[in-house]
């Protein structure tokens, strides 16, 4: 049985929010990237909820729950706010265990880095979304020779061509509310193998044009000035080796910033809970009760 609720963000944003399981198991929220909803973790989900409470939301901007007035609302801080707002409703004694994936990771990285969850925070795992400080830092080491060097960066560079073209006034947002629904969901299907079930809700092209405000507003200041970000909490790092935005090699440095990590390696690409979520599920819930 899925409970919803709605959970009032700092700045007073509605957020979507669902609850699933018993909420005495230990409590895990998965956050979705972009430009998915929380229907990306369904199958994640379905697969812990049997013996952990799990707890999902639409981010800021996206499904249903409200979108900011402005691009400030989209800065990292105010996400992180928004995990907490969520994490204190659904769990406020904790402990509690997040899961990001793509811009939902990147995000819980900065609550995950800042302690803004204080000792709530049991575990976090990772999958397709390193701290935009962490990549500034990967970026300054490779342009000084590091690990591959300028050749790694080219490579990375290839793959993030969308964040360049997202920075663009006007286009990214006009193309997904009136051109790439279509595209983007064969592209889905047929590359990333996403079958009818694992597909974006029906909101997809107002999500897609409302979150290219998250590269707007964080991607260009944290690459230029990247903070030090670093966390003892324990953290899984779950790699898609066949992901075509985040290559491997960017998340080769983590070490440097988490006291506690380990890294699994899975075949698969960058919509691995989708894809696989019978997977993410099992190390996830290993995670969790390790």
């Amino acid at each position: 049985m899925t409970d919803h609720r709605t959970v009032t963000s700092a700045d007073g944003l509605s957020l979507a929010v669902w609850e699933r399981g018993d909420p005495t198991d230990p409590t895990v929220v998965l956050v979705h990237g972009y430009p998915d909803t929380h229907h990306v973790w369904d199958g994640v989900a379905a697969e812990l909820s049997a013996s952990h409470h799990v707890v999902t939301y639409d981010v800021r901007g996206a499904g249903a729950s409200e979108v900011p007035r402005d691009r400030a609302g989209y800065d990292l801080a105010r996400l992180s706010e928004d995990l907490v707002a969520v994490v204190d409703a659904t769990c406020p004694d904790g402990p509690v265990h997040v899961v990001g994936h793509d811009w939902g990771s990147v995000q819980a990285w900065e609550p995950v880095c800042t302690a803004a969850l204080g000792d709530r925070l049991a575990t976090y795992t990772s999958m397709s979304g390193p701290s935009l400080d962490h990549v500034g830092h990967w970026l300054r080491s490779r342009r000084a020779g590091e690990g591959g060097g300028r050749r790694e960066l080219l490579r990375q560079g290839l793959h993030s061509w969308y964040v360049a073209f997202f920075q663009l006034p006007g286009i990214a947002p006009f193309g997904w509310r009136h051109v790439a629904e279509r595209p983007f969901r064969r592209y889905l299907t047929r590359v990333e193998g996403l079958g009818h079930q694992a597909q974006p809700g029906p909101t997809l092209p107002e999500d897609g044009a409302n979150g290219v405000e998250l590269y707007r507003r964080n991607v260009r200041p944290r690459l230029s000035h990247p903070q030090e970000r670093r966390t003892d909490v324990p953290v899984l790092l779950i790699v898609a080796t066949r992901d075509r935005y985040v290559m491997p090699g960017l998340l080769d440095d983590l070490g440097r910033h988490c006291s506690d990590l380990r890294r699994v390696d899975v075949d698969a690409g960058h919509w691995l809970p989708a894809a696989q979520p019978d997977v993410v599920a099992a190390l996830v819930a290993e995670h969790v009760a390790r």
